[in-house]
């Protein structure tokens, strides 16, 4: 058995009536070359039981410690019942994007059951043109973006025909129990962490004082980049690093407590599109995804007569996986974040732009020089049995008093060649992200597939009730600065 990091439970804690914290995508997908030409239920399932042992994450189950008095565990399940996580629906004609985007917002909005493994699949028939879809979502206390994207590949092939994929290593013989930790273990563990409690949050807080200049809020305050560079200084860091504009974010329809409901929106740009104009402007592809995030945020707020006079100020997440995490399977979450501006305030265009790349190149040389650390060590300031009380409490307020930031803006990097599952096509991929208080009633996320970026695009309607609207700007962002021209840079 393994237990859950502190952030890994930071996102059971943060669950409450009105905030789901699992991650979803949606796959559109062409099944003209599945025998009969349909995707089926049985053919999904079929793959699914062939290659599990290829997606550790859907075998286990959460352990709760007696009490709550420490971090839950997770346990493999050994004869777990693929078929009973898989359902199938089909919509009444004729089948729109905006039907579909609506059974996954209702589908999205319900909670994982705790009691078994956490992931679930649906399968779509009806939609208009002979496609089908495939909603799938998973725990985020399992999964990070980038390791659940490698849960999806583990299931895609490179051709209509699926790859021979071989068993389980040891499938043939009997495998070694599961070290099982029963309840007085768990407790044992539990009582030797309390002791040793006071001298872990310590130094978790003098870790947390070295990104004190990079933390939402915070980095505001009076003296704060003092204060990080005298405690890097003393943590034995010495390297010069780029000063970070503060970090408050300005109030928008975007912040304040949210509901239990979802809209959901996905679209498509042409990913060449945005490499052109990364070229072109000497930025990266992921400098122009977020100018175009920032463009459409700062239309969509002016149409609302909305629109602060400062930037907004954006959660980018980084995952921080190494080489070795990914060979060997790890569970869990190994993610950084960096707190960024978005320049909303900037009416040009171009200059909208060319402060896009400079504030993202600040922040990468920053993260660079430091990588931030600040989540995981204010995850585990606090003992287990307070922080699953606090955590919503701490988010619920912080939405109405002062929001750390507008939104999340994330960007996945995919492969860049057609795959395929169960002989369907894929044809987009679109990210289902996750709502909170504390982050705001909107996230953006956006997948690179086969030549296109798939925008994922999450609100909750008391925040933002005309997602598809966000939509369009950010289309027209795109075509905006597909007409800029270089040589006036």
């Amino acid at each position: 058995m393994r237990q859950l990091t502190a952030l890994d439970a930071q996102f059971l804690h943060a669950e409450t009536a009105t905030t789901t914290t699992h991650v979803a995508g949606l796959a559109i997908l062409d099944p003209e070359h599945c025998p009969g030409g349909t995707l089926t239920r049985e053919a999904l399932v079929g793959l699914l039981r062939e290659r599990l042992h290829l997606a550790p994450a859907l075998s286990l189950r959460l352990v709760e410690v007696p009490f709550g008095l420490d971090r839950p565990y997770w346990e493999e399940v050994a004869d777990l019942d693929v078929a009973a996580h898989v359902h199938e629906v089909t919509l009444p004609s004729p089948g729109s994007d905006r039907q579909l985007a609506r059974k996954v917002a209702r589908i999205h909005e319900r909670r994982l059951d705790r009691r078994r493994p956490l992931w679930e699949m649906h399968l779509i028939h009806g939609l208009s043109g002979g496609r089908v879809a495939l909603y799938a979502k998973i725990h985020h206390c399992a999964v990070d973006g980038v390791s659940g994207a490698e849960t999806l590949a583990a299931m895609l092939d490179l051709t209509p025909e699926p790859r021979a994929v071989a068993p389980a290593p040891g499938a043939l013989a009997v495998p070694e129990p599961e070290e099982v930790l029963g309840p007085l273990a768990m407790l044992t563990v539990a009582a030797a962490k309390s002791v040793s409690y006071p001298g872990r949050a310590l130094r978790a807080l003098g870790r947390m004082m070295t990104d004190l200049d990079a933390m939402p809020v915070l980095s505001a305050l009076p003296g704060a980049r003092a204060v990080a560079e005298t405690a890097r200084s003393i943590s034995g860091n010495q390297a010069e690093l780029p000063d970070l504009p503060p970090l408050a974010a300005p109030r928008t329809p975007f912040n304040g407590p949210i509901t239990a409901k979802r809209r959901f929106a996905y679209g498509s740009i042409p990913l060449t599109e945005v490499r052109h104009v990364a070229k072109s402007f000497g930025l990266s592809v992921n400098d122009v995804v977020m100018t175009v995030c920032a463009s459409a945020l700062r239309s969509w707020l002016r149409e609302r007569e909305a629109l602060p006079d400062r930037p907004l100020v954006a959660a980018v997440p980084v995952s921080v996986r190494t080489p070795a995490a990914r060979a060997g399977g790890v569970i869990g979450n190994r993610l950084s974040v960096m707190i960024t501006q978005m320049p909303t305030d900037v009416a040009d265009p171009l200059e909208r732009l060319r402060t896009m790349g400079r504030t993202m190149g600040v922040a990468k040389r920053r993260f660079a020089g430091a990588p931030a650390t600040w989540l995981d060590e204010l995850s585990s300031l606090l003992p287990t049995v307070l922080t699953s009380v606090a955590t919503p409490a701490i988010s619920r307020l912080a939405s109405v008093t002062m929001p750390p930031i507008n939104l999340i803006v994330s960007n996945v990097p995919g492969p860049q060649l057609p795959l395929y599952l169960c002989g369907a096509r894929l044809l987009a991929y679109h990210p289902v992200s996750a709502l909170s208080d504390m982050s705001g009633g909107l996230n953006i996320t956006c997948f690179s597939y086969d030549g296109s970026l798939d925008f994922g695009i999450l609100a909750c309607p008391e925040r933002v009730k005309d997602v598809w609207r966000l939509l369009d700007h950010l289309r027209e962002a795109m075509e905006e600065l597909a007409a800029l021209d270089p040589r006036v840079s």
